[in-house]
């Protein structure tokens, strides 16, 4: 129960350690108010507490930010538009709109810098500690900025985000840091700033840019009003427009209950904006608790189950998967700084897991363990880019993740296992003892891909059925070693794509373009699945079916119905291995090993088999060509995005493919990839009968694996195959199992069906248990079921069957 003012008041200034989760807190100079205790509170958060300042990984973190703070104290020039020369915030005349929101974007830089300041004079161990000359400085420079462009009354210009979001969060640092360092004018000012920027109106409806991860950040900002300003209603509406958060949504922005996250529409996001949410509602949560401005509304439940059902299935080995990063995917390093700056999935996946080690903290017990328990296992297998070591992660934030890791009492969670279909983002993610996998897909719901403010511009087929694929304890860089900016965005692994030439930023800005296909999905047991895609090209003529189906060691791949006349070739990319900078992985085709050569390429008529050292095996089951190549590729960070490094990065490609040809009309391929596979593994999978392709067209596509009892088969229209027949199009896996019993799955992907009619070929004894959206119409010598599927958005229909 939330503790009453009395003793929020009495336990936030005797014991802050209760309060915060374990984070000390230094008691008020004077008798304190819970205004008070909210800033003090909030500045334990920023800066943390419990750790030794003297040992690593806090050493070397806190020396790093004393010289970085004494680098920018020395660099700061106030002047006219600008508090650094490199970032002048001055609105541009004329204003074009590329140099407003770069205008915009250095009113938070400026901030940010400041923040980092205020930092290195409260931490210890910076070199800075309590130096008069940097918080004089840091003062300086605020009242600057406050005095020149972020004021009350100012007009904004740029980019939003920058004035209501980004400003107000460095803001609230700095107060909080700071404190009552700070002249109370300067204090009184910012305060009616933010409150200019971020009036009660912009979360007075739920839409527009306050959704989802922009609307708790809209509270974020709100809340700081009423803490430094001590506005208890200001306080009260942060709390209750965090409401609308809460409860799944079925269109739109927000989670939906298979555990998807979308932002902007139709963009999938739980890596990026998903986090921003994540780690505003963990802080807002711990600031609030115990006050009379917590955060207690029921619906906070579902909130709290996304941590398992949303987060946790889309994080491998410490890393986020890139498929539900949007734009994120483009941003790797920034001028001036490559090294320190750089972004990719272990950054982001190590920010997720900072943000619920901290939401851990005022979780009920038995969650707390479990959470803490996740986070000690990403970190303990993350060794390509160890957690405590990531130049992004803040003190506080290391702190936190430190202190579970040293606890003895908290055990470890190793990964899990088994299938989860994000039917609302055409995401499918397949986890296997010793490997993980990603399909990212599009499809009249969700967009081809995001790019924005000058971010992704050459993200164009990353939706195009990419399949991604990660190793226990192999390939965890392969797409954070600058993959994005070296790979042929042509030759993504998985899709199928003309090699029409795209501009950048090809498409709407914001994920505006979307294909015209709504047969994207699939359906799973919660173990393998069946997924499938309608493919459509981006500006392109470009049509495919192309279907996954994910198993127990290997995934199996077919296409379709390959056609285009955009008068340009066609592929379809098996695979796209990020070798490093110089890796010279042997690969062996047909048992046959192949030159290591960069450059080197050769197109196999019909080759069985392949296999890649360090990463994995491939069988080929339709007996058509496959080319293989080796190249190096050299690339920059701004060539697909106008804010990164210009520095050239080169890194070596192992690429396998299927050349369709110039405008094919029924192409088609079929191979299967097996994650980790010794390359004798993968010989003896080629060499026996293990899997049946039951069809491969337009129409349907299907397969058959005895030994593990599948029979699954993606019907593009109604039809039969395998022994399955459906009166509608439909995705249907059968599993037999070795109690004599069988699972039946089956969804409309299409989302358009009130009833499909399932018929399987197989004797039926009795029927074991249905979900009540299934109807048995027939057992005997064939099962016969209808699926009532109206309104079911893709989800999956299940019965069980005594054979």
């Amino acid at each position: 129960m939330p503790l009453s003012r009395r003793g929020f008041l009495t336990a936030a200034a005797g014991t802050g350690a209760t309060l915060l989760g374990g984070a000390a807190s230094a008691a008020p100079p004077r008798a304190a108010d819970e205004f008070d205790v909210l800033r003090q509170r909030w500045r334990s958060l920023v800066l943390g507490a419990g750790f030794d300042a003297a040992a690593e990984p806090f050493r070397g973190r806190l020396a790093g930010l004393g010289a970085d703070a004494a680098d920018l104290r020395r660099s700061m020039e106030p002047a006219a538009g600008s508090l650094w020369p490199d970032l002048v915030y001055a609105d541009p005349e004329p204003d074009t709109d590329a140099e407003s929101v770069t205008r915009s974007a250095a009113v938070t830089g400026s901030l940010q810098r400041l923040v980092t300041m205020a930092h290195a004079w409260a931490q210890p161990g910076t070199g800075l500690t309590g130096d008069a000359a940097l918080l004089t400085a840091a003062t300086t420079g605020l009242d600057h900025l406050h005095t020149q462009v972020y004021r009350a009354g100012q007009a904004r210009y740029g980019n939003w985000w920058h004035w209501q979001i980004g400003a107000p969060r460095a803001l609230f640092d700095l107060c909080a840091i700071l404190g009552d360092r700070l002249p109370a004018g300067l204090v009184t000012g910012l305060v009616a700033a933010v409150g200019h920027f971020v009036p009660d109106s912009a979360v007075a409806t739920y839409g527009g840019t306050s959704t989802g991860a922009n609307r708790v950040d809209l509270c974020r900002s709100i809340a700081f009003t009423g803490v430094v300003g001590r506005d208890a209603a200001r306080l009260a509406l942060a709390r209750d427009a965090l409401s609308p958060v809460f409860p799944h949504v079925t269109t739109g922005d927000g989670f939906y209950r298979d555990g998807s996250f979308i932002q902007h529409g139709w963009v999938p996001y739980t890596g990026t904006y998903g986090n921003e949410l994540l780690g505003g509602l963990a802080v807002l949560f711990a600031l609030l608790a115990g006050s009379d401005w917590a955060v207690t509304d029921p619906n906070r439940r579902l909130f709290l189950d996304s941590v398992e059902r949303s987060y946790a299935p889309v994080l491998f080995n410490g890393l986020m998967m890139d498929g539900v990063s949007g734009r994120g995917i483009s941003r790797g390093a920034a001028p001036g700084d490559p090294a320190r700056a750089r972004d990719d999935d272990h950054v982001r996946g190590h920010a997720v897991i900072a943000n619920i080690a901290l939401l851990a903290q005022g979780a009920p017990a038995a969650e707390a363990a479990r959470w803490k328990g996740m986070v000690k296992g990403w970190a303990a297998r993350d060794a390509y880019a160890p957690l405590l070591s990531d130049p992004r992660l803040g003190v506080a934030a290391l702190a936190r993740c430190r202190e579970i890791l040293d606890d003895p009492a908290v055990v470890a969670a190793a990964e899990p296992t088994g299938h989860r279909l994000f039917a609302a983002m055409d995401r499918a993610v397949h986890r296997r003892p010793g490997w993980a996998a990603m399909v990212s897909m599009s499809s009249a719901r969700i967009a081809f891909y995001e790019h924005g403010n000058g971010e992704n511009l050459r993200g164009w087929h990353t939706g195009a059925g990419m399949l991604y694929w990660w190793g226990a304890d192999s390939g965890n860089g392969q797409y954070s070693d600058a993959f994005w900016p070296t790979v042929d965005p042509y030759r993504l692994p998985g899709v199928t794509v003309s090699r029409k030439a795209l501009a950048d930023a090809a498409g709407g800005a914001w994920g505006a373009d979307k294909p015209n296909a709504v047969w994207v999905g699939g359906t799973t047991d919660g173990e393998f699945a069946a997924v499938g895609q309608d493919t459509r090209g981006l500006h392109s003529t470009l049509t495919a079916r192309k279907s996954w189906f994910l198993l127990d060691d290997a995934v199996i791949c077919l296409g379709g119905g390959v056609a285009c006349s955009d008068g340009t070739a066609v592929e379809s990319v098996y695979d796209n291995r990020n070798l490093g900078a110089s890796g010279t992985h042997a690969l062996t085709v047909d048992g046959t090993a192949q030159p290591v050569a960069h450059p080197w390429s050769a197109t196999f008529p019909a080759p069985r088999w392949a296999h890649l050292a360090g990463f994995g095996g491939y069988v080929f089951l339709d007996g058509r060509a496959v080319v293989f190549r080796r190249e190096e590729r050299t690339g920059r960070w701004r060539d697909i995005n106008t804010g990164g490094s210009t520095t050239a990065i080169t890194r070596r490609y192992l690429t396998l493919y299927r050349h369709h040809g110039t405008d094919p009309v029924s192409g088609g391929y079929a191979y299967l990839v097996m994650p980790g596979a010794t390359a004798a593994a993968t010989a003896a999978r080629a060499g026996a009968p293990w899997a049946t392709v039951l069809a491969n067209g337009p129409d349907r596509q299907g397969i058959a694996v005895p030994s593990l009892g599948v029979t699954a088969v993606n019907f593009f229209a109604a039809g039969s195959a395998g022994g399955v027949t459906v009166s509608a199009p439909a995705s249907v896996l059968v599993r037999e199992r070795g109690d004599g019993t069988a699972v039946v799955c089956v969804a409309d992907p299409r989302r358009s069906a009130t009833t499909i009619d399932v018929t399987w070929a197989r004797a039926v004894a009795s029927v074991v248990s249905r979900d009540p959206t299934v109807t048995v119409t027939g057992t005997g010598a064939s099962l016969a079921l209808r699926v009532n599927a109206a309104g079911s958005a893709g989800a999956t229909h299940r019965l069980v069957v005594r054979l």
